[in-house]
């Protein structure tokens, strides 16, 4: 699982076969089907469209990719959120953050042991504190799609996007994020623990949104851009 994470950060487009192979070739014996469970397991799939990509969730509305072609010119116009799989030394856990596509700013984040719906939403409520975006992306798994995350953005008369089917890079900023969190700092850490990994995520996300100067931002940082508008 750690070898997949690392190559499925280099290349998410690998679908199964290839990851297999790519296993292979580092020594290890593996079948597809044994990387298809691992890959399900860590909430990893592979960037490209197929069919019945994620498990939507109960809801009965479905919303559409309000993004396309759109031009984000401010603050707070386009928020995104996404979870990824974060490795230990023994172990692992999940991460979901809310950032602001403008910016590139971490408005909120959370760890959970297990993929609910339930620390989404905490991570959620927080950034809601701070502000209220007009839209709100995310792909269509089951916790997104959860009447409960549904209905939280409609209480605040939120607009609701959703990704196309297997297309992560619809959330591209949200997929630099966790590039840049892993290569950054977890790969070179190797926690140890949840309580070692939480204050490491917490120190680097401080950096990221104060400190970290973006090239696309004209070498500005995130915290600055945000708070200019």
């Amino acid at each position: 699982m750690r070898l997949l994470d690392e190559q499925y950060t280099q290349t998410p487009f690998y679908g199964t076969r290839k990851m297999a192979a790519w296993l292979n070739l580092q020594g290890y014996r593996v079948e597809r089907k044994r990387v298809r469970r691992l890959l399900q397991t860590m909430g990893l799939e592979t960037i490209y469209p197929k069919p019945h990509l994620s498990q939507p969730g109960s809801t009965e509305q479905r919303f559409p990719y309000l993004l396309r072609n759109m031009a984000v010119t401010t603050a707070n116009q386009v928020w995104s959120t996404d979870i990824t799989y974060i490795r230990l030394a023994r172990g692992f856990v999940y991460l979901v953050a809310v950032i602001d596509w403008w910016s590139r700013y971490v408005l909120s984040w959370e760890l959970s042991i297990t993929l609910d719906t339930s620390f989404c939403l905490e991570a959620l409520d927080r950034a809601l504190r701070q502000a209220t975006p007009t839209i709100f992306n995310t792909d269509q798994g089951v916790q997104f799609t959860s009447s409960d995350f549904v209905q939280r953005l409609q209480a605040e008369h939120i607009r609701i996007s959703w990704d196309g089917r297997g297309r992560a890079l619809d959330n591209i900023f949200v997929e630099r994020l966790w590039r840049s969190l892993k290569y950054e700092d977890i790969y070179l850490k190797d926690y140890q623990s949840v309580k070692d990994v939480r204050n490491g995520i917490n120190a680097y996300f401080d950096f990221y949104n104060y400190q970290r100067l973006h090239q696309s931002l004209d070498y500005q940082t995130p915290a600055h851009v945000y708070r200019q508008h």
